[in-house]
């Protein structure tokens, strides 16, 4: 018996694939595309003369609606998962859209930011209209989750902060909280990085795109530069929240960063959040960049604020947990359907 043949067959959904050509990201300050090609999975008998809910998936660090999207070597693509869950019954029909936010700092976190570009505007004053022209979607924000993982967990709950009456509901996997544990203790090995292009920046950069074989740690550098240019962009340059030569922290910079945290905006968005009809976290307790950490405390802190949300830790790391998804979809589905 072929291994390929062990999968329950399930009636499929479709993915449709528009171009976009955005206004918002047009002249962005990275020279990066402002025409994206934007994958919408439609579920098994999409019918236009119905409504459905809609959600949109928000991708990792490094990835983009355009590579959530594929084949996947081992477990399910995430339009697989839905092709199950629809089959199954544990979620209704709905339609999710899956944005190109990919720059080229290596991802995004999906805020605007002039050191890389409107994103957070482009999904809300753009994408969110055309998706609700163009298909079959329930009206209303009622009618509309955000979810994502990692960078994507991030913006989902500053989508929900930073853009009331935008959303119904979000689904928070694995974001970044808790600065003080998640980002510091990386700034060292940022540091020995950038030491070999003698602190530039730039030259940096565009070696990273000409290299061959890209190493982890030039990953690591690239993501911090990502981090610097969202949380504390500069008229000039990239200003990185500490000294290359002494890893000493600047605290301005570093204040800058942290006013970004999740956990120090709940207090300033409390109407915003308690306006949600779901809010759902989850976070592995082996997670590898200690996330679980700042996940703990941003739930204690939506407790102190009495905002009704639910939060989950499972026996689990940041990396392949998109099994978890079996979890927050069917609770999206709920308050959104």
């Amino acid at each position: 018996m072929s291994v390929f043949n062990h999968k329950k067959a399930y009636p499929k959904g479709e993915i449709k694939q528009f171009n976009i050509e955005s206004k918002r990201l047009k002249d962005n300050a990275l020279g990066d595309p402002h025409q994206r090609k934007l994958n919408v999975y439609l579920p098994p008998g999409y019918d236009h003369t119905q409504a459905y809910p809609v959600m949109y998936y928000l991708a990792a660090y490094t990835n983009s609606g355009l590579g959530v999207t594929g084949w996947r070597n081992f477990g399910e693509s995430i339009p697989e998962r839905l092709d199950r869950l629809i089959g199954d019954e544990k979620i209704g029909p709905i339609i999710m859209v899956f944005p190109d936010c990919f720059t080229s700092l290596g991802g995004n976190q999906y805020l605007d930011s002039p050191a890389i570009g409107d994103y957070a505007s482009h999904i809300h004053e753009e994408l969110i209209p055309f998706v609700e022209s163009e298909l079959a979607v329930k009206s209303g924000a009622q009618h509309r989750a955000v979810l994502g993982k990692s960078s994507g967990g991030f913006a989902a709950i500053r989508f929900a902060m930073d853009y009331p009456g935008f959303w119904g509901a979000i689904a928070n996997h694995s974001g970044d909280a808790g600065f003080e544990v998640l980002y510091r203790r990386d700034f060292p090995a940022v540091a020995d990085v950038l030491v070999d292009f003698n602190g530039d920046i730039d030259k940096f950069v565009k070696r990273f795109w000409r290299s061959k074989k890209i190493m982890g740690s030039h990953i690591l550098a690239l993501m911090h530069i990502c981090l610097a240019a969202t949380y504390d962009p500069q008229k000039d340059g990239i200003r990185l929240p500490f000294d290359l030569n002494t890893c000493v922290l600047d605290e301005a910079a570093w204040q800058q960063w942290l006013s970004h945290d999740p956990i120090n905006r709940v207090a300033d968005s409390t109407d915003a959040l308690a306006a949600l009809n779901g809010l759902y976290m989850d976070c592995g307790f082996r997670d590898q960049y200690y996330i679980h950490y700042g996940m703990r405390e941003l739930a204690q802190t939506l407790e102190k604020h009495k905002i009704k949300h639910t939060y989950e830790e499972f026996n689990g790391t940041h990396s392949g947990i998109d099994y978890r998804l079996d979890e927050s979809l069917p609770y999206l589905y709920e308050k959104i359907q």
